[in-house]
């Protein structure tokens, strides 16, 4: 039941938190807390510049002949300089009904996801027959089995492997997915956690729509895959280096689900992008980060590596005006968004990647993950190396 609240923007709060920490935040009980032991992205080997991209997306959405300047200055300005689709170019315009694309999702879903758990898992130094659960992330298309059960009995994983398939979080998915590991290895210190995004949104993109929506998400959107490896360690082991995650909490804003997601119809996933978003975005993410870094003793000065979803230029912009960071706090996210545009729930995991292999924070430092999805809500996840 929803509070009475006179701020439309409030989250969704009960009256009263139970004792070890507010509603919507977890904390490591009796000294637990999962750690993060391998990440790996799988993209697919279709890359292509922005500037091919717009003239594509033009043959497919727009009229024949309609002037292109609009959508040639929406890509322009979108923060992307490359992208991997899921399929050659060439292919896209002979995809017919929502059957089609959903086909084309799920083959080329079970490669790339197949090959970000087998690089996760490797890279780990574990099986599949030695993972306990699996969550499989995705929005950009459909399956009963689902893909998780696909690649379960495709991979060699156990029968008695347990699985959470997952559809709906959309963007958020990557930083929800891994707050979800963590809860489930706070009361199963034993076991290997894996998390699954697969998300290929250049499938989901609607021919002959020049709505701003639509065009929006042809100037952001990529395709990618990435798995997330992780077990339970005691809180006073900083043995191993990898970042472990500390404590979440999700919020749910009311009144907001007009900002994103999707309309779904006889040609699949129409997409909904409110321009309004960068506007809630800015008004609610410093307040309510503030508060869950208070809860932990923190600030936002505390924090030294920002991994935030790139959700595109404006998005990036009200994080860092409504946290006051220091300029090149969010260049991670932005070099993401750079060279493979937004990958839904997959860019978040992507950055963890590329932050931990390529320039690891110094040990003892903290992190913090953040993303956005359909709801509208934000997911805060806070690391420690």
């Amino acid at each position: 039941m929803r509070v009475p609240t006179a701020d439309p923007l409030a989250p969704v709060t009960p009256s009263a938190a139970p004792a070890g920490g507010p509603i919507g935040e977890r904390t490591d009980p009796d000294g637990w807390k999962s750690v993060v032991v391998a990440v790996r992205t799988a993209l697919p080997e279709h890359r292509y510049t922005q500037d091919e991209l717009t003239e594509l997306i033009g043959d497919l959405c727009l009229a024949p002949g309609a002037d292109r300047t609009v959508l040639r200055r929406l890509h322009g300005a979108a923060g992307v300089r490359t992208r991997h689709l899921a399929l050659p170019l060439d292919r896209y315009a002979a995809l017919g009904d929502f059957g089609e694309t959903n086909a084309a999702w799920m083959a080329a879903g079970l490669e790339l996801g197949e090959r970000a758990l087998t690089c996760a898992l490797e890279a780990a130094v574990l099986s599949p027959s030695e993972v306990d659960l699996l969550v499989c992330t995705s929005i950009t298309g459909i399956a009963a089995p689902s893909l998780d059960a696909r690649l379960a009995s495709r991979m060699g994983m156990r029968p008695d492997v347990k699985r959470i398939p997952v559809f709906g979080l959309g963007c958020v998915a990557g930083a929800a997915g891994l707050a979800r590991l963590h809860d489930y290895l706070l009361g199963h210190q034993g076991e290997v956690a894996v998390l699954l995004s697969v998300e290929l949104c250049s499938l989901t993109l609607q021919q002959r729509d020049d709505s701003p929506a639509n065009l929006v998400a042809g100037a952001l959107f990529g395709d990618g895959a990435a798995a997330v490896v992780a077990h339970a360690a005691r809180a006073d082991d900083h043995r191993s280096g990898r970042p472990a995650v500390v404590a979440t909490r999700s919020l749910l804003y009311p009144d907001t689900e007009h900002l994103l997601g999707w309309t779904i119809g006889a040609g699949g996933f129409r997409p909904v992008v409110d321009a309004a978003i960068p506007d809630v975005v800015g008004a609610r993410i410093g307040p309510d980060l503030r508060d869950f870094l208070a809860a932990q003793g923190l600030a936002p000065d505390d924090i030294e590596t920002w991994i935030c979803h790139p959700g595109g230029p404006r998005i990036l912009t009200a994080v860092a005006h409504a946290l006051d960071l220091p300029d090149g706090a969010l260049d991670s996210a932005h070099r993401a968004l750079a060279v493979s545009g937004n990958m839904s729930s997959a860019s978040v995991l992507r950055i963890l990647e590329d932050v931990t292999t390529d320039t690891p924070p110094p040990p003892g430092s903290w992190g913090l993950m953040m993303a956005m999805g359909p709801g509208f809500c934000v997911e805060f996840v806070l690391l420690r190396w």
